[in-house]
């Protein structure tokens, strides 16, 4: 399992990703190390998604890279500093004035001679350039303000729309709006299938983090399937109880595996040199998904797939990327 980064090294990140850029003679360059920077961020935190990425053309990766940038410090706000929840709120909330101060200015080097933190001049660039709107960033930091607060869900509904539109949706909407849409297609046939994608890529993760979650006093399985499992919020730390909560987790990966097969199924209507990357995004977190489904995933430990079981569910015709993303190439 990854160790976090503490705020301590995210701001030794920000204090040479600034000097760099400052450095910069021109904005191809400054862009160029906000890109270099934001790789080394999704690298460090997540495995899975740096690998199926590189099945990106380069302009495209570049872009979604420093997307992911743009939503793991905030999620690292709320999720690793061991802040008081006010604190958690008020950077969260500074954070989104800089992003807005930031679509003011134009040019990534203007943005951070303003003080604009290297990762919000990046996206800022990649929202302008997209047509990203600005409201569905805003959505995202109010799933992360939550998190600061966190409350049980009744219903799948409500963790939906409360919660996972925010954490996860809207993020593949950013997305959408880079890989962009297949010419037989529009941007709200691609838009939704991102928003069904998103949620079971959401829901997954539910499932793996439900033991961590709950050591943050978060619970996401809602109310209404641990009912039917006949438990409560409370039970979910008993280990009496582990058999009933993985039959609940179970309930929630069902749930997403219907979200993995109609994202395969309207996989076209994604621009094509987008699709080998959003597939294998597919395969490989169902994959994953597929371990709560069985009987051997329990809820208390985190499971993960190896780099074997990631390969055999990658697209064939892209093995040769592999080792030149793991070799630092792509």
């Amino acid at each position: 399992m990854r160790v976090p980064w503490n705020l301590s090294q995210w701001q030794r990140l920000e204090a040479a990703a600034r000097a760099r850029i400052e450095r910069a003679r021109s904005e191809a360059a400054a862009w160029r190390q906000i890109v270099r920077f934001s790789r080394r961020v999704l690298r460090a935190f997540s495995s899975s998604f740096f690998l199926v990425t590189r099945f990106l053309p380069r302009r495209q990766r570049a872009q979604v890279e420093v997307i992911y940038a743009s939503v793991r410090f905030p999620d690292e706000i709320v999720d690793t500093f061991p802040l008081p929840p006010a604190r958690q709120i008020g950077m969260l909330d500074d954070w989104e004035r800089c992003y807005f101060e930031a679509l003011r200015h134009q040019g990534m080097r203007t943005r951070v001679a303003a003080g604009i933190p290297w990762i919000l001049a990046g996206f800022a660039e990649v929202a302008a350039q997209a047509a990203i709107p600005p409201e569905h960033y805003s959505a995202f930091l109010a799933s992360m303000r939550r998190d600061a607060h966190p409350a049980p869900f009744a219903d799948l509904r409500s963790l939906i729309d409360d919660y996972v539109y925010g954490s996860a949706i809207v993020v593949g909407f950013f997305l959408t709006h880079v890989y962009g849409h297949a010419p037989q297609s529009t941007m709200e046939d691609a838009l939704r299938c991102a928003r069904e994608l998103g949620i079971a890529l959401q829901l997954t993760n539910f499932a793996r983090d439900t033991l961590d979650d709950r050591r943050r006093g978060r619970l996401y399985l809602p109310l209404d399937m641990l009912a039917a499992e006949g438990l409560t919020a409370r039970d979910c730390h008993d280990p009496a109880n582990e058999a009933a909560l993985r039959r609940a987790v179970r309930r929630l990966a069902l749930t997403a595996d219907a979200g993995y097969d109609y994202a395969r199924r309207n996989l076209d209507a994604f621009a094509p040199d987008s699709r080998a990357a959003i597939g294998a995004c597919i395969e490989v977190y169902r994959a994953l998904n597929r371990r709560f489904l069985g009987e051997g995933a329990p809820p208390r430990g985190r499971v993960s797939l190896s780099a074997a079981e990631k390969f055999r569910v990658l697209p064939a015709d892209k093995y040769w990327r592999v080792p030149l993303a793991y070799a630092g190439l792509l």
